[in-house]
């Protein structure tokens, strides 16, 4: 019988992984290798080797968790959990014994007075009462294959649960790399002439060499074999195999991933895939699950008619300043004085009902932020459906997105899990969304704008409170009116909000509407855990040149000779002196379409490709470029081929050969929404836009006369389809696990940044790292994304959170002034916007005319209306989850149908022949550079490098507290409009201002620029500088070593060190309370005298004598103050003031 030899080293590990889970966790232990008996009375019951379920406790369990079935419906349940189909593969066995684990097995049987009863027998008891399940690991097992020839396999450590092999331990000895394991063991074990069926019952696998460990399941490919690295979202996190042991196979911890978090996903290209859930998605659902439960504690304490309460308050509101005092320069207060002497104008009388929830978390179930690309669909599937399973309750789940590739990718999701199917309803419109909330389906897809329909607050669709709506990328659709009508159909539902966008403590409105975090999981962990793959950034593309110095001349010229009217020059004056123009020249598109078939055909075999642009017109412009270009290369590599094939370069001339076929096999595709007049818009630039259109909208051939969409085609691996260019499709919420290139020639920042480069991020099989090319210049708006989003704010995000949100009153003064002033300035022109109330049909489309005609009395009164309504839409929004604000709507409305109806005559201006003539004029003064050693050409650096805390420091020091939104009205509105009449089309120097974007584009292909800014990213924790590691050495942190060096003489024996280390953590300590009771204390003589009086006293009574004596204290003292002032007046010491 051949048996798989174990070595000394190996018995080590499996010893000590057998004796943890033992002593720590609670298994029973049996060592099977040569001490096993066969037989019912044998040691494990079992048969003969073949047999992978122990049937003996199978049975046993099967007994005491189901004391009412008989004995013959306990036979047949038995008999279905080992059942073996030899025409069926090993995954959907395994799938489908996990149904009969979690949900039951079926069984009929007759009663005593022989009526037909059906029922479900457990098999698990997932509560984990006392002795309701046996939890056994075997060592060393020996499992035969049930398939000629018949295989022996010797098992290190198998995990059974009431008899079923659910883990199967695979271990090495400790100097053996793990993926040994994987390759030599686990792949043959898995071959289903070999012991598959042993995997039938399989939870998940593990692989450990007694230091590290990682699982994976019956399905994943090495890359997707994880670690588990924290017991909690907070912990630091370890690779150690402990840490894994007690994460997964503690035993109400393996219960839960087991019922809870797989599923097996059969919407990706390819076979079934089974899912385990990661550590942080259990972590992360786990948290957002407690927050549900606390919420129905709410529910619970605040019963339905009991969540809203009303008071009464008298405006006008004493004015306060909400900037913190110590932030306030000599200048600011003075003008805040001076503010406050003025007049109140527009300041509402008067009482006002002020509507609240009677618990500010009610609804509210908090942000799940995990970043893009570590499966937050699955996330949500496994949140659903534990609130499902585990909470009381009949809970339906409203699934809402923003965009249609977002809701189709969910979906797909929910259906390829078994959770959702074809039956299970998207709303097509708007009152289809409405009937479909009023019944009670489990799930419902919508997109956010399908709350189109004006409803009233007495007239919810559903007025259930177990009803939670799920947000994806929740930041970008919570402002508008369809979030309003949402709040209003749904009063009284829970709100969860799934982003890859962090929730900064300025985010008033997410922070409002769903809490802080219930989870979060950012850039840094994501990669750091494998979750997902580094990225490296490339700097490609020439430098740029303005060839002529005439350009003001000639633009002003030409738009003298159009004879605007004030709708065109507006117009004109929002599209042009952009750099648009710059990135669009036709010089510049013709060289980034050369070096990116270059480029891109060196790459051949690294995986798929995004090619960004910056509009739609541009993506057309591209695709005419690159495809001669694409089609030449591949006849340049096939000569190449043919060249080496008669050298006698045998294997350069296959390799060749391979790539030209891939060159002429792969399809590039322009991948752009649908617009109105699309067709005329491209046929001006010579572009056909149909036959691409018709490809978007059918996909692909196949084989039987279907169509693949094109969205699958690029998600699989095998199709042709290699390269696709875009301007805005797929740059979120788009996973193709094997994209592996994206290159980007358009501006882009801040959170769409960090989504369109997280395209590249996922893992796949051979797929190292995801490669970023930056054709655009786009190093500064990546390096401030990175700060900003990579890691989101310091803390849990609900620090200072009440600092930036004004009281609800105060909120509602300052939207009623916005909307009296605008009122009153309507009215000022002849228009009263209270002929509007109540207005519908024909006379509100005639009112809201007559409220545009008055406005362009002049481009003054214009300009100052579009301030003014400006100003309401943003006070607006800062109440928009508030009950109160739903009485002040109509009038917010009427004031945002005039301003959009100035916008639409604004955009509608015809400028096109116009703006093509000075786009002509630009584009002849672009020229490109040839190449020179200072340029950045194909620079590259490993974005996972970055140490991201000190980046995120950085420009924590440089970002400003935003201004809340009760700022005083008449100084906006006059500063705004001074600056917008200053502004002339016919009068801005272009010139100055198309040199500006040049120099700026080059600046950011400039090889030292880029270089140094890198250099100066790229530290990392072993790269501390001296103070740095001095202060970890005396385990003091920063401020306190500054303090201890000032304390600190000469001739210290370690014992009075130690002591002057703790007194200057408590003189900081003292320091800050004293300065957080005085505002600016260094302005005054008497509060200077405080601090210096009280800093002295702390040391003479902190500081040991001896060896101090009081002059060395007096001495002390003064360098303490000395350091304390000027700390304080550079802000050092805000935090405590």
């Amino acid at each position: 019988m051949a048996i798989t030899s174990i070595n000394g080293e190996d018995r080590l590990v499996q010893k000590t992984f057998a004796d943890h889970l033992q002593k720590v966790l609670g298994w029973d232990i049996v060592y099977a290798w040569k001490a096993e008996t066969f037989g019912p009375g044998g040691t494990l019951g079992r048969t003969d080797s073949r047999e992978a379920v122990l049937t003996r406790d199978l049975r046993a369990a099967l007994l005491r968790l189901n004391p009412g079935l008989p004995d013959a419906a306990i036979d047949d349940a038995l008999r279905q959990l080992t059942a073996h189909d030899v025409s069926r593969s090993t995954v959907q066995h395994n799938r489908d014994f996990h149904r009969l684990l979690r949900g039951g097995v079926p069984v009929a049987y007759r009663d005593a007075a022989a009526h037909r009863k059906t029922a479900r027998a457990r098999v698990i008891d997932f509560a984990n009462a006392p002795g309701a399940n046996r939890f056994l690991a075997v060592r060393e097992l020996v499992l035969t294959g049930v398939r000629t020839p018949n295989y022996n396999r010797r098992a290190d450590l198998i995990c059974f649960v009431n008899g079923l092999p659910l883990v199967f331990i695979e271990l090495k000895a400790v100097y053996r790399n793990i993926r040994a394991g994987f390759d030599g063991n686990l792949r043959d074990y898995l071959d289903e002439n070999v012991i598959a069926h042993a995997f039938h019952h399989n939870a998940f696998l593990i692989v450990a060499n007694g230091d590290h460990a990682r699982y994976g399941s019956i399905t994943s490919q090495w890359e997707h074999f994880h670690e588990w690295k924290r017991l909690d979202e907070k912990d630091p996190g370890s690779v150690a195999a402990e840490v894994l042991l007690n994460g997964m196979l503690a035993h109400d911890r393996l219960l839960d991933i087991v019922e809870n978090f797989i599923l097996f996903d059969e919407s990706k290209p390819g076979a079934t895939r089974k899912v385990v859930a990661r550590n942080h998605q259990v972590l992360g659902v786990n948290q957002a699950v407690a927050s549900v439960a606390r919420q129905e504690a709410l529910k619970q304490q605040f019963p339905l008619g009991e969540r809203l309460r009303h008071r009464v308050v008298e405006l006008p509101l004493e004015r306060r300043d909400h900037s913190r005092s110590r932030e306030r320069s000599k200048a600011a207060r003075t003008e805040l004085k001076a503010a406050e002497a003025m007049p109140p104008s527009y300041l509402p009388q008067g009482p006002v009902n002020i509507i609240e929830r009677a618990h500010p978390e009610l609804g509210r179930l908090g942000v799940f932020w995990h970043t893009q690309g570590s499966g937050k669909s699955y996330s949500m599937a496994f949140f659903a459906e534990k609130v499902r399973r585990k909470l009381p309750g009949n809970f339906s789940f409203l699934l809402m997105t923003d965009r249609e590739d977002l809701d189709d990718q969910i979906y797909g999701t929910f259906v390829g899990c078994g959770i959702a199917d074809n039956r299970t309803p998207r709303a097509a419109s708007g009152a289809d969304l409405a009937r479909l909330l009023r019944a009670n389906h489990p799930y419902v897809f919508s997109l956010m704008h399908k709350f189109n329909q004006d409803l009233q607050p007495d007239e919810p669709y559903s007025e259930r409170d177990d009803l939670i709506v799920i947000s994806d990328e929740a930041h970008r659709t919570q402002a508008g009116r369809f979030a309003r009508h949402m709040r209003l159909a749904l009063p009284n539902a829970a709100f969860i909000g799934f982003t890859g966008t962090p929730l900064f403590k300025q985010d008033e409105i997410t922070r409002r509407i769903f809490g802080n975090y219930v989870s979060r999981y950012d850039f840094k962990r994501s990669q750091e855990d494998g979750a997902t793959v580094k990225l490296v950034y490339e700097n490609r593309g020439e430098k740029l040149g303005v060839a002529r110095t005439d350009l003001n001349e000639r633009i002003a010229r030409k738009i003298d000779e159009a004879e605007l009217d004030p709708d065109q020059a507006a117009l004109l004056e929002k599209l042009l002196g952009k750099d648009y123009e710059v990135i669009t020249a036709d010089e510049r598109l013709d060289q980034i379409a050369a070096d990116f078939v270059e480029h891109c055909s060196t790459r051949w075999e690294s995986g798929k490709t995004l090619f960004v642009c910056i509009d739609k017109i541009t993506c057309a412009r591209m695709y005419q470029r690159i495809m001669p270009l694409w089609r030449a290369r591949a006849a340049a590599v096939r000569a190449a081929a043919q060249a080496a094939a008669q050298a006698g370069r045998t294997s350069e001339a296959a390799r060749l050969a391979a790539q030209a076929q891939w060159l002429d096999e792969t399809i590039v595709a322009i991948i752009v929404s649908e617009a109105q007049n699309e067709v005329a818009d491209f046929r001006q630039w010579d572009f056909d836009i149909i036959p691409h259109r018709a490809l978007m909208k059918q996909g692909f051939d196949r084989p039987g006369g279907e169509r693949l969409a094109v969205e699958q085609a690029f998600k699989d691996p095998a199709h042709p389809f290699r390269v696709a260019i875009v301007c805005a499709m797929w740059l979120t919420g788009f996973d193709v696990e094997s994209l592996s290139t994206l290159y980007i020639d358009k501006p882009m920042q801040a959170h769409t940044l960090m989504q369109a480069i997280a395209r590249a991020n996922r893992v796949y099989p051979g797929k190292d790292f995801g490669l970023i090319v930056d054709y655009n210049g786009m190093l500064r708006s990546l390096r401030e994304a990175l700060a900003q989003y990579a890691l989101g704010d310091e803390g849990d995000g609900d620090e200072d959170g009440d600092d930036l949100i004004a009281p609800v009153e105060e909120r509602v003064q300052a939207l009623l002034e916005a909307i009296v002033a605008t009122e009153e300035h309507l009215r000022g022109l002849g228009f009263d916007l209270a002929t509007l109330i109540g207005c519908t049909g024909f006379a509100r489309i005639a009112g809201i005319r007559d409220a545009v005609d008055a406005v362009y009395t002049t481009d003054e009164s214009k300009r100052r209306f579009e301030i003014l309504a400006r100003l309401v839409f943003v006070r607006f929004r800062s109440l928009l989850i508030e009950p109160t604000v739903f009485q002040y709507a109509e009038r917010h409305d009427h004031i945002e149908a005039i301003y959009r109806k100035l916008s639409e005559r604004r955009d509608t201006a015809d400028v096109t022949e116009l703006l093509k003539e000075l786009h002509r004029i630009v584009n002849e003064a672009i020229r490109t550079q040839a190449p020179g050693q200072d340029q950045a050409e194909g620079l590259s650096f490993d974005l996972s490098q970055i140490d991201l805390e000190k980046l995120r420091a950085e420009f924590a020091r440089k970002v400003k507290r935003k201004a809340t939104a009760v700022q005083d009205i008449r100084k906006l509105v006059e500063q705004k409009l001074a600056e917008m009449l200053a502004r002339n089309p016919s009068r801005r120097d272009y010139q100055r201002q198309y040199e500006e974007i040049v120099a700026d584009y080059n600046n950011e292909k400039d090889r030292t620029t880029i270089e140094e800014t890198f250099r100066r990213l790229i530290e990392l924790i072993d790269r501390l500088d001296e103070e740095q590691k001095r202060a970890t050495r005396e385990g003091l942190a920063e401020d306190e070593l500054a303090l201890f060096d000032l304390l600190l003489k000469d001739g210290l024996d370690r014992s009075a060190r130690e002591r002057v280390k703790q007194a200057s953590r408590e003189l900081l300590a003292a320091v800050k309370a004293r300065l957080a009771e005085l505002d600016r204390f260094w302005e005054k003589e008497q509060t200077k005298a405080d601090v210096e009086v009280f800093i002295l006293d702390e040391i003479f009574a902190g500081l040991p004598t001896p060896p101090f004596t009081p002059a060395d204290k007096k001495r002390a003292a003064a360098s303490v103050y000395a350091h304390v002032w000027q700390q304080a007046v550079n802000g050092s010491f805000a935090q405590a003031a």
